[in-house]
């Protein structure tokens, strides 16, 4: 057992943040580790195939982090077991594709019992919440657009539309998005390479025009929604944002529009055990909803706005782990 001393974290990562896991500030769980380090928490990490089940009981393979000259580090010769239950709080944060070995660790959850453990997100949940195909969820906040496998819905789409956007529905960072139009020469060539000639759906989204200017990553935490926000601009020959450089971010303020439309999101997404969530936004409109592992960009957001975001995070994600704690009285939020 983990000694009940303070309160106990397990992460779990996307295996390329294992393989940088230091020094590496671009990513979300670089900041949350540390500050929860540095507010003596204990914590510990893991990767999707560090998850399993022995019977009934959930648990983990994985590493201790630790802090050293400000930076964090984990003890890689000493891999140990628990029970994902021991554990006070879990992050499940790996990258998409969402495949076969991203629902299994989901599976793992099944058995972990959430009043528990608190989980965030749950991945009960994850794995019931495409980020492509249930913005539909939400109809009069998202772009017309169509899920289907089939080329000719896709072309009349296009050809009604002129602009359009295709992605598929299980990946992240832009992979696989391309941009349609009338006079798109290959349009049969991408059809048929996302679709696996016709067998696996995608999404086809009316383009926005405001795409050209980027679009704004709004935050969302429990049913809080931050008023700090970044815009990604589209990359160097591209329709959209594709490169994590600071050159293709810029300061955006949210609008009293954007906040309604995301806290009716965000009340939502909350109730079903999504917690934390990144919404992509254009022209008033939310392309995606990130639950997976939303990037909060707090190295970007500190840079532009000459602040300590990670503060102002920390200090709702620990209101919102006391709450759900039984801590603090719902009406305190």
């Amino acid at each position: 057992m983990i000694q009940e001393l303070q309160q106990t974290i397990l992460f779990v990562i996307d295996d390329l943040e294992l393989k940088y896991f230091e020094f590496n500030d671009l990513v979300t769980n670089f900041w949350l580790i540390k500050e929860f380090l540095e507010r003596n928490f204990e914590v510990f990490i893991t990767v999707k195939s560090g998850l399993m089940t022995e019977g009934c009981i959930a648990k983990t393979i994985c590493y201790e982090a630790y802090l050293k000259d400000n930076n964090i580090f984990y003890k890689k010769d000493e891999a140990k077991k628990y029970p994902v239950n021991d554990f006070d709080i879990v992050f499940f944060r790996p990258d998409p594709p969402v495949d076969t070995d991203y629902i299994n660790a989901c599976n793992v959850f099944d058995y972990v019992n959430s009043e528990k453990t608190i989980v965030i997100n749950n991945p009960v949940a994850v794995k019931n919440f495409n980020e492509k195909f249930h913005l539909n969820y939400f109809p009069q906040f998202a772009p017309e657009n169509i899920v289907t496998a089939n080329s000719d819905e896709i072309k009349n789409f296009v050809r009604e539309h002129k602009k359009a956007i295709i992605k598929p529905l299980n990946r992240c960072f832009g992979s696989g998005i391309y941009y349609l139009d009338t006079n798109e020469r290959n349009i049969n060539t991408i059809i048929k390479s996302l679709t696996n000639e016709g067998k696996t759906m995608v999404m086809v989204q009316k383009y926005l025009e405001g795409a050209v200017k980027g679009d704004k990553r709004i935050l969302i935490l429990g049913e809080h929604v931050f008023d700090e926000c970044i815009t990604k601009l589209p990359g160097k020959d591209d329709f959209k944002f594709s490169e994590h450089s600071d050159k293709y971010f810029e300061t955006a303020k949210i609008t009293e529009e954007e906040k309604t439309m995301a806290l009716k999101v965000a009340k939502q997404l909350n109730s079903v055990e999504l917690y934390m969530v990144g919404l992509d936004v254009i022209d008033g409109k939310i392309t995606e909803i990130n639950v997976t592992s939303p990037c909060y960009f707090i190295r970007e957001i500190n840079m532009h706005n000459n602040e300590r975001f990670q503060d102002i995070l920390m200090e709702k994600l620990i209101e919102l782990i006391e709450l759900k704690q039984g801590k603090i009285p719902a009406s305190v939020c």
